[in-house]
Formats: structure tokens, C-alpha cells, sequence
């Protein structure tokens, strides 16, 4: 469709038994390169081997960096198999599923249109006014907590970059704002503007 992309592959890395490992520390730090290159990741895993330490490593690097990321089966016909994978990827609930099989090319072609949606949801940008329509409703949908009898105030929000999206939330009290709720506006940013496929960051300020 018009566009270019370059694929890096890297080493295929598996159980550290099965390798030396001065090699295993040199495909892994590779590895890493990549993942700092690139825009998209395709972690791909072959549904026989399962998923690996070495897979969890890479991931969780990719997430921490800011990727976009899309988790590639290899055996297109194990679906069954993904109930256990979301278990296995739950740090990365956001990231698709798609099933393939390198060995006769079914499903590749959906591939590309994932990596090219995906990049395009690490590179949203959300303007303030819709942001803050959506705080507005999130809080109160659900009460900011409470401490004391004094309670966190979220003044406004808004996105300072892309890749990953990167929202900045002013309140009055930092410490007032806990992860749980964290989570729940984090949530509540996924559900009203999408950005699947790519981990976003919550900054919080104290206004002041």
C-alpha cells in the first residue's frame, strides 16, 4: 500500500540450556538493539515451544521503551492456545493477538495492517479539551479518594508527547493519588480513545 518497511529479525532466542551462554548474552543485548529501533514490535511466539523466560525478558523490555507491540502466534490453527498467552502477556493486556503460520503464509497479509494500526495508535495525539471531557466524566463516575477528610483533586490533563502517548496530570496532591486509581484513569483513557496496541505513560504533577 505505498509504504516501506524494514524489518529487523533477531536471533531466535531460547531456553538458556540450549545455548552457550556467552552467545545467549550477545543475541539478547542484539536483541535489545532492536527493540530501540524499531516502532513496532512483533514478538513472536511458536505456539509448540510455548512462552519463554527469554520471551518475557524481550516483552517486557519492549514495554518499559514504549513501543507498540503486537504478539505473533506461529500455527495459526492454536487459538485455544490464547486464553493461556493473555495470562502469560498480562502486563501487556493491550497489545493483539494475531494467529499465523510461516509455513504457508496464511494470515502474514494481516500482518502489515496490524503494524501500520498500531504505529498509528503509539503515534495518537488526544487534544486537551477531549481529554479533560473524559476526566471530567471519569471522576465522576468514580470519586477521586479521600484521606483525611481532604480529597485529591485532578485539576486537568493533558498529552505532553507520542510514542509512547505521554499524559500529564495535574492534581493537589501527589501522594493522594494512588495506583489503583491510577489505573482506573489510565482505563478509562483507553476506553474512550483507544490506543490498543501500545503501552501509554500517566505523569503526575502537583499543581504548584
Amino acid at each position: 500500500k505505498d509504504e516501506r518497511y524494514t524489518f529487523i529479525d533477531t536471533a531466535g532466542l531460547r531456553r538458556q540450556a540450549k545455548v552457550d551462554e556467552a552467545v545467549e548474552k550477545y543475541s539478547v543485548l542484539r536483541t535489545f538493539s532492536a527493540v530501540d529501533r524499531a516502532n513496532v514490535c512483533v514478538i513472536m511466539i511458536d505456539a509448540l515451544e510455548g512462552f519463554t523466560e527469554q520471551d518475557s525478558k524481550i516483552a517486557g523490555y519492549a514495554h518499559e521503551a514504549g513501543k507498540a507491540c503486537i504478539i505473533a502466534v506461529n500455527k495459526w490453527d492454536a487459538i485455544e492456545y490464547q486464553k493461556q498467552l493473555e495470562g502469560d502477556f498480562a502486563f501487556m493486556s493491550y497489545a493483539p493477538f494475531i494467529f499465523i503460520s510461516a509455513k504457508t503464509g496464511q494470515r502474514v497479509d494481516k500482518l502489515f495492517d496490524l503494524i501500520h494500526y498500531v504505529h498509528e495508535q503509539n503515534n495518537m495525539r488526544i487534544s486537551t479539551g477531549r481529554l479533560n471531557e473524559m476526566l471530567a466524566i471519569a471522576t465522576a463516575r468514580v470519586q477521586p479518594p479521600t484521606d483525611k477528610g481532604r480529597a485529591l483533586k485532578l485539576y486537568y490533563i493533558t498529552q505532553s508527547s507520542t510514542a509512547p502517548p505521554t499524559f500529564v496530570c495535574f492534581v493537589n496532591r501527589a501522594q493522594m493519588f494512588h495506583f489503583s486509581y491510577q489505573r482506573y484513569i489510565e482505563n478509562q483513557i483507553r476506553e474512550t480513545f483507544g490506543l490498543e496496541g501500545t503501552p501509554i505513560k500517566l505523569v503526575v504533577r502537583e499543581r504548584g
